[in-house]
């Protein structure tokens, strides 16, 4: 790389942010795999194919739904790994050949905040595991008086609980990466065991298999189940959607193309869908054993009688949380609030505002229900990163039909620079394809009642990630026309410049 080009103090480079070299690219196919099945193996997996059922499915529908979820998102996973495992770049880096190189900070932060989302959500999830173990030996928390407001839906014991699982997340961001190491060790070994074992249980408690895959679906009609299955179909889209965008963040270390493509399929589809299929399983035996579906794991948890089997399980669902979070849900989000300011914010400064911009965000309220899980979460952010998604596409595959120019991707002066650092193009591709998913969340979220827009255009949401996606790249790919000019002109002057060489 041009070092006269990249100075390692400008605003847009830093180590992080820098290519990988050829030869520190040592990701084989099993590596990512590997990557793929430990992010696939978390409670958030279950609590997705619970949902599904709480939500109305049969056992069936709920895996032919994630399965196809999943395989349909697996396509802009490869397609935008190939930028990561060509040039060695993150996704940060890669966004600046389509929004410009200060105008990629707009898909990155977009990328952040959801992140931060997630990393509520876990942070809740190993929060609530600690207090369902402490009020066994500990009773007099459920009588503790409330000090939130009621808007807030917060109690106070697990509030609390929540708070020191959040604290405990950002002293291992303070002691660095390298200490979540032995947790990820942990989690690898303890989640597929613990996961089995639950598996056994409802399968031993619900009376066999049959009895648990016999529940019906609770959709009185053909039309009922198509209006849950759309909007629950964008969800598992919407499940990986950030990893879709920001995984060349890891197919950056890849050997080869074949190495990313390959693992990526064995690791992302399978490994969803038999960890969902124990969610559903065990989702199911609820209504056999309890008369009632619990789809949260650490609500159904909470009700074994046993104090000793609750608490190993909640410490052991604490610690992979914790290892869960570290690794997906900041490491990301560093980076991309990093890129706002290379020189001033690091990895340590990144995680801190990931773990704030966590809590502001209630995460209690996005998992309270498994149709604010879906319709409101997931859903809901799927909308403004298939935009995202859409233009870097077809930014690079139909515009520069895959051809960057490292070194200016990290120059004010290079082609990247468009209008003063923007690509206006991307920004209004952006904005239009955001604009369709408007009314649908604005009605979803109870913010203005249905009888103000067209049921029609209400319904596009239920396709959000889909439209997002199809309308910003289409935009973006008509209105480059400048671009494709520029970048034939520099094909021809250095077809010529090739022939002057060679003559």
């Amino acid at each position: 790389m041009n070092e006269k080009v990249i100075e390692k103090n400008s605003s847009l480079y830093s180590e992080d942010l820098a290519p990988v070299p050829a030869n520190k690219r040592t990701w084989n196919t099993w590596n990512y795999a590997a990557l793929w099945i430990s992010m696939s193996l978390c409670i958030p997996t279950y609590m997705l194919a619970s949902s599904l059922i709480g939500g109305g499915m049969n056992w069936w529908q709920a895996i032919l739904t994630i399965f196809l979820g999943n395989t349909i998102v697996l396509i802009p996973m490869i397609l935008n790994g190939h930028a990561g495992a060509k040039y060695g770049i993150p996704f940060p880096v890669f966004a600046r050949a389509s929004f410009g190189v200060r105008g990629a900070n707009i898909p990155a932060i977009l990328r952040a905040i959801v992140a931060c989302g997630w990393f509520g959500i876990q942070a809740w999830i190993g929060g609530y595991a600690l207090y369902l173990m402490l009020r066994l030996w500990i009773p007099s928390l459920e009588t503790l008086p409330q000090v939130f407001p009621a808007s807030w839906g917060l109690q106070t014991a697990p509030a609390i609980c929540f708070f020191l699982f959040w604290l405990l997340n950002m002293y291992v961001v303070y002691l660095g990466v390298e200490s979540i190491k032995k947790l990820l060790v942990f989690k690898a070994f303890f989640l597929p065991i613990a996961a089995l074992a639950l598996l056994f249980w409802a399968i031993n408690a619900g009376n066999g298999l049959g009895p648990i895959l016999n529940q019906p679906s609770k959709f009185a009609t053909n039309a009922d189940f198509w209006n849950f299955f759309f909007p629950g179909l964008t969800g598992m889209v919407g499940f990986w959607a950030t990893l879709s965008l920001n995984i060349p963040d890891f197919t950056r270390y890849a050997k080869s193309q074949k190495a990313q493509i390959n693992g990526q399929i064995i690791g992302l589809p399978p490994s969803m869908t038999l960890f969902s299929f124990i969610g559903v399983v065990v989702t199911s035996a609820t209504v056999i054993i309890y008369g009632e579906t619990i789809w949260d794991p650490l609500v159904l948890a909470g009700k074994f009688s046993s104090k000793a089997l609750v608490t190993i399980a909640m410490i052991a669902v604490a610690i992979s949380t914790l290892a869960t979070n570290i690794a997906a849900n900041i490491v990301s989000p560093a980076n991309d609030f990093a890129n706002l300011s290379p020189s001033k914010i690091n990895f340590r400064t990144g995680g801190y505002i990931t773990g704030i911009i966590g809590i502001l965000i209630f995460p209690w309220k996005l998992i309270a229900d498994p149709t604010g899980y879906i319709f409101t979460w997931l859903v809901g952010y799927s909308s403004l990163l298939g935009p995202i998604g859409g233009i870097m596409i077809a930014d690079y595959y139909y515009v520069r039909k895959q051809q960057l120019h490292v070194d200016d991707l990290y120059s004010l002066k290079g082609k990247y620079t468009f209008s003063n650092g923007f690509n206006t193009t991307a920004i209004v591709a952006l904005l239009l394809g955001i604009l369709p998913n408007v009314p649908g969340f604005l009605v979803t979220v109870n913010l203005v009642g249905k009888d103000v827009f067209w049921p029609w255009v209400q319904d596009i949401y239920h396709y959000a990630w889909f439209a997002g996606f199809v309308v910003s790249g289409l935009i973006y790919y008509a209105l480059s026309g400048s671009t494709k000019r520029a970048i034939r002109a520099d094909f021809a002057t250095a077809q010529i410049d090739r022939l002057e060489l060679e003559v």
